[in-house]
């Protein structure tokens, strides 16, 4: 919007960069263009102001399609004024000399005739197709339908304006349409769920099988390995009795050689102890055979006193005593004559 300031009877008009300005006196055109600032006297002078900026219309169409289906559709339109001059011609941009705004609301004048637009080549691309096919390509479709529409319009062109660009961003059924629209996807999203699930549980069985076999596996080859360690325990038993078994045979035999030794060797020290006995008793024997009776007598009695322990009574008869005497007194003759022999010199 212009700002206008008043000094007595004369105004001063200033712009933004972005409206057109045409100042018009007494019926003809004095000065026109952007951002202009200026005096001028409110009596002798019109003022319209066309800005040229980019400006978005946004629009909502509810259709229906070939398949008489209501179909709802949401978008913007971006358009700006090409030809400031032609459009002021043809739509009133005059402003207020006093305030700088505009008398009438050439803005709205122009969305109306623009939306209007758009709404006829919208409705007659939903027209030609059924919903699904809307659902599924309108968005591009209706935008490429609607700005070919809208460039090729005439009035547009006459009006002096330029689109900028056109943006769809829905294209939506009803809401009871869209639900059962999506109830079949949900239903095979559902039922690809459920197989996901019953594919997941399946491999669980199958995998809980694989490792109860392979538990059952372990658990026959644990049985044959212990019936194996049994195996092995008893020979390594068997193998054990057997060596303890030789090893007493051996320390039995070592011990029966070691008595037939022991005994070896007492019976050769008994033989050789018998020997000297019998040796001994042989040349005593001998020397008792050259004695006289009287003599083996003497000794019995002898032996036979060293045996006693004690004598109670002894009974001595001169048959006993005559012949000793006899003989004792024939031994000592022949020892004193022996000595006499012995102590005569010799020739």
């Amino acid at each position: 919007m212009a700002t206008i300031t008043r000094l007595f009877g004369l105004r001063h008009l200033r712009c933004e960069p972005s409206a057109h300005v045409l100042q018009n006196r007494r019926g003809k055109l004095v000065r026109s263009g952007r951002g202009l600032a200026f005096w001028f006297m409110p009596l002798v002078n019109s003022i319209a102001e066309v800005p040229c900026d980019d400006r978005d219309e946004t629009f909502l169409f509810h259709a229906r399609s070939r398949d008489y289906q209501d179909v709802t559709t949401q978008g913007v339109i971006t358009y700006r004024v090409k030809d400031p001059a032609v459009c002021a011609a043809r739509v009133d941009f005059s402003v207020d000399l006093d305030s700088g705004a505009h008398l009438k609301k050439p803005l709205e004048q122009i969305s109306q005739l623009l939306i209007q637009s758009a709404q006829q080549h919208a409705w007659a691309c939903i027209a030609a197709a059924p919903v699904r096919e809307l659902l599924g390509q309108g968005v591009s479709r209706l935008r490429e339908h609607i700005a070919a529409g809208l460039l090729a319009e005439a009035n547009l062109k006459d009006l002096g304006l330029e689109i900028a660009s056109v943006r769809v961003s829905k294209v939506a059924p009803t809401a009871e349409l869209e639900k059962a629209l999506q109830a079949p996807t949900h239903e095979s999203i559902q039922q690809t769920a459920d197989e996901a699930v019953f594919q997941r549980r399946a491999l669980a069985v199958e995998k809980e099988r694989a490792i109860q076999e392979n538990e059952l596996q372990n658990r026959i080859e644990l049985s044959k390995r212990e019936e194996l360690l049994i195996a092995q325990k008893g020979q390594n038993e068997r193998k054990r009795a057997k060596e303890a078994a030789e090893a007493r045979q051996i320390e039995a035999e070592a011990h029966a050689a070691r008595r037939k030794l022991n005994a070896e060797a007492r019976a050769a020290a008994i033989q050789t102890v018998e020997a000297a006995n019998v040796a001994s008793e042989r040349e005593r024997m001998d020397i008792y055979r050259d004695l006289p009776a009287e003599a083996l007598l003497g000794l019995a009695a002898q032996e036979f006193a060293a045996k006693l322990q004690k004598i109670e009574h002894l009974n001595v008869t001169p048959e006993l005593l005559t012949p000793l005497l006899s003989n004792l007194l024939q031994a000592g003759t022949k020892r004193l004559n022996g000595d006499a022999a012995a102590a005569a010199p010799k020739n």
